[in-house]
């Protein structure tokens, strides 16, 4: 039994929950988001409350019951505000550049890294610190996840791209490692 799925879900004023032809479909203030749903779900909207259970008793079902419980609520509460991560990029002469729908990084490698923004998404630079929003949460984790990846955070100066309050653990140099020995 899922712990998760077993809960019902709240739908608030101004929000929208219709469940049709394989897809789930939120509207609020924060725009729209659709859902492809597996056949081994069924969701249930009972006036302010949805309800997610298993279409059947296998292992599948119940293994996709709270992930979908899950993403439904993340749906509902994307659409009424919207989710934020933050980058911060960190070291001399790197920079975070936003020139229309596209980041340009400059992060230590020979050329700027031009990165894409998903339509879904919102981004600002501050002072090398990248915002990034948007209502859909997996759409947001993914893209921030693979903007840190462009240049992870190495573990002796901890230069380049890292989450906000992310907390890498320095490593001793050479010079510390050898006069210790």
């Amino acid at each position: 039994m899922s712990r998760v799925g077993k809960k019902e879900i709240q739908i608030p004023a101004g929000t929208e929950v219709s469940v049709g032809s394989g897809e789930i479909t939120v509207k609020g203030k924060g725009g729209t988001l659709k859902k492809a749903l597996h056949p081994a779900i069924k969701i249930i909207v009972e006036g302010s409350t949805a309800k997610v259970e298993p279409a059947n008793n296998s292992r599948l079902a119940r293994a996709l019951w709270g992930t979908y419980a899950a993403h439904l609520r993340n749906m509902i509460a994307g659409v009424n505000s919207p989710f934020q991560k933050r980058l911060s990029v960190e070291g001399i002469g790197y920079r975070a550049e936003l020139s229309g729908k596209q980041i340009k990084l400059s992060v230590g490698f020979s050329h700027p890294v031009l990165v894409t923004v998903p339509e879904c998404l919102t981004v600002a630079i501050e002072k090398n610190i990248i915002s990034i929003s948007g209502a859909d949460k997996d759409a947001l984790g993914q893209f921030a996840a693979s903007v840190r990846a462009i240049k992870k955070p190495e573990p002796y100066k901890g230069k380049g791209i890292r989450y906000e309050g992310e907390v890498v653990r320095q490593k001793a140099g050479k010079k510390v490692a050898g006069a210790a020995a």
